[in-house]
Formats: C-alpha cells, sequence, structure tokens
C-alpha cells in the first residue's frame, strides 16, 4: 500500500511538473520533487509528518518556504499528500486565473 501510494505521488509530481514547465512554474516543481525525495531524510521521528522544525532542520527548502500554505489546516505538521495537495492547488490557479479573465 505505502508503495503504491508513493508510484501515485511520484506520478502525480510528474503531471503537475510537465504542466508547471508550460506555465513558468517548472523550477518551483523541480524543489518540490526534490522536497520529496528528501521528506524521508527530514521525517527523523519516522511518523510520516514533517514539523516545522523538521522541515527548519532536514534538506527540504520548499516544504520550509512554503509550509504554512502546505500547512493549510494549521495542525504544526504536513504530510507527503500535504505537499501532493499544495503543488495541485498550484497546478489549479493558473488554470482559474486564466477562465476567470484574470
Amino acid at each position: 500500500m505505502h508503495r503504491l501510494r508513493m508510484l501515485f505521488l511520484a506520478g502525480a509530481l510528474a503531471l503537475v511538473a510537465t504542466a508547471h514547465a508550460q506555465t513558468g512554474l517548472g523550477g518551483i516543481v523541480n524543489q518540490a520533487q526534490n522536497a520529496m525525495k528528501n521528506f524521508d531524510i527530514a521525517d527523523k521521528n519516522r511518523d510520516g509528518l514533517l514539523t516545522r522544525q523538521e522541515a527548519e532542520d532536514g534538506p527540504v527548502p520548499f516544504i520550509r518556504a512554503h509550509f504554512d500554505a502546505i500547512d493549510k489546516n494549521h495542525r504544526g505538521a504536513v504530510s507527503k499528500q500535504d505537499v501532493a495537495d499544495y503543488l495541485q492547488s498550484l497546478h489549479r490557479t493558473p488554470a482559474a486565473a486564466a477562465s476567470s479573465g484574470h
């Protein structure tokens, strides 16, 4: 199950990377992909979540820079799914702005 979830997240990141390369957000997506790779390194207690402190101390500059936006539930920790959801929200933002005429 864990392996399947990781494959899904990797696939989602690849799709987002392709879309964002066309919108100029490719660099951000590359940073996010690196953050996902380093997530497990930063997760010192191996609970599947990064606290703000773990993000500050770990090799995850994308998560560190966007921690508050990723932690939309304000629980003080983020999961890989939270990061993926944040990336998806970035993907939807340019399309939503274009369709609304802004």
